[in-house]
């Protein structure tokens, strides 16, 4: 299968993810539950530093490879999938469901963008 999103339209989706992440605690109505709004901040950190880090058009210090940053991108997307059960909040139906589509997002985003690195000369 070819994916159809490159490396320099992958941006679109990292900068989403962020954006969603850092947002979901209010969006979502879970601010006042300690747990899923941390880590919700963190999810958010993470993939900021690490789109921040990646050797692609976007990066600010291109360090990190893009494979390996499409890597990370599927352990937080994973993490947030399974973070309602391993932290303790899955019955918080507000966090569980912004985690879940937080996870589904991610996870989608990875698997339909092609691992093509940006050449070294740029």
């Amino acid at each position: 299968m070819q994916q159809p999103i490159s490396r320099r339209q992958h941006v679109i989706a990292d900068y989403s993810f962020v954006t969603a992440a850092a947002a979901a605690p209010s969006a979502a109505g879970f601010a006042q539950d300690a747990t899923p709004t941390t880590l919700s901040y963190v999810l958010s950190g993470t993939a900021l530093a690490s789109s921040l880090l990646t050797r692609a058009e976007w990066g600010a210090v291109r360090v990190m490879p893009y494979k390996m940053h499409l890597a990370l991108d599927a352990v937080s997307s994973l993490t947030a999938l399974s973070a309602p059960w391993v932290f303790g909040f899955a019955r918080n139906t507000r966090a569980r469901n912004a985690f879940l589509a937080m996870g589904v997002f991610g996870l989608i985003a990875t698997v339909l963008s092609r691992p093509e690195e940006m050449p070294k000369y740029r």
